[in-house]
């Protein structure tokens, strides 16, 4: 059975997706960034969800985590909860 492990970032809007994305990408600490910025309790764990299967996460993150590229960040996502950075850091298909 398919599985992953990822660690994201949610904040509340797009533009700030975007400029957390860009900082990142220029080599700041994804994790750093996660708990200074991130809304989800799994900030404080630099964003670390741990392992999950199909169908546990909203669907939106799960097309994410089961079809992009691994040890890339994606996003900015928008789910109901607000606009996520998402790096999938492991999976298994």
């Amino acid at each position: 059975m398919a599985k992953a492990k990822a660690r994201h970032i949610l904040v509340d809007s797009e533009d700030t997706c975007n400029e957390l994305k860009a900082r990142i990408v220029g080599g700041e600490d994804f994790a750093a960034i996660a708990k200074e910025y991130s809304k989800c309790p799994s900030g404080r764990r630099g964003g670390e969800l741990g392992e999950f299967f199909p169908g546990q996460m909203v669907p939106e993150f799960d097309t994410v985590c089961f079809n992009e590229e691994v040890g890339v960040v994606h996003g900015p996502v928008q789910t109901q909860f607000g606009y996520h950075l998402v790096e999938v850091t492991e999976r298994q298909d």
